[in-house]
């Protein structure tokens, strides 16, 4: 049983496949987004904006009486060449991507700790290999991975702590894109419902087991290995 999972992103892609795979292995989906899902118990809240995700985790957690897991699978993108993407926009992706993550699992902590429960957070192949005219993308991603490895050795034996990284998914998050940004005509993506089966895996095992990072990608993912 997994209980109550908070899941940041949970309106569309990989959130939305991971909400409706928690509740398929019967646990209770909690939604974090800017957009309404329409299918979960959910919060509205832009994760730019430290109160705002501070305060949707402490709703959802005191609404369902606890939280048992917490997956960060919201994330945006800015692409271009650093001196042409618009400083807001740049900054956002950090702010979303990297400092949101943080915000929502410190906020959960406190539940965490009291269930003994689990965080996967939710990389990037771009945090272990870096691109160009993905500047903000990769420090924020590489930051993930740096917060995500710190806070498994600082929570060992309190909170399980999972790494995924995954490649390049079959989801609308390459709809705003430029042309030249998005995948091409004859790129294999995953799709995000088998990605979010990782997701549960992870959060399944038995206290004591780990599964520190997963790296879950297409098999000819071009930024993986």
């Amino acid at each position: 049983m997994l209980g109550n999972i908070l899941i940041t992103g949970g309106s569309s892609g990989l959130g939305l496949a991971t909400a409706e795979a928690v509740a398929k292995a019967g646990g209770r989906p909690l939604v974090v987004d800017v957009r309404p899902s329409h299918s979960f118990d959910e919060v509205i809240a832009d994760l730019a904006e430290r109160e705002q995700a501070e305060q949707a985790v402490r709703e959802l957690a005191e609404r369902a009486g606890g939280l048992d897991g917490v997956v960060t699978a919201a994330g945006i993108d800015a692409c271009g060449r650093l001196s042409e993407v618009p400083a807001d926009d740049w900054e956002r992706v950090i702010r979303v991507n990297l400092m949101g993550t943080a915000s929502v699992v410190r906020a959960a902590l406190p539940y965490l700790t009291e269930s003994r429960g689990r965080v996967v957070t939710c990389a990037s192949t771009l945090g272990l290999r870096a691109v160009s005219d993905a500047t903000a993308y990769c420090a924020a991603k590489f930051g993930v991975v740096g917060f995500t490895r710190a806070l498994a050795a600082e929570l060992a034996g309190q909170v399980g702590v999972t790494m995924l990284v995954p490649g390049g998914m079959s989801t609308h998050f390459f709809d705003d894109r430029p042309e030249q940004y998005k995948p091409g005509p004859d790129a294999k993506l995953n799709r995000p419902e088998d990605v979010a089966q990782t997701i549960v895996f992870a959060l399944s095992q038995p206290p004591g087991c780990e599964v520190r990072e997963l790296v879950v990608c297409p098999s000819t993912e071009t930024s993986w290995p």
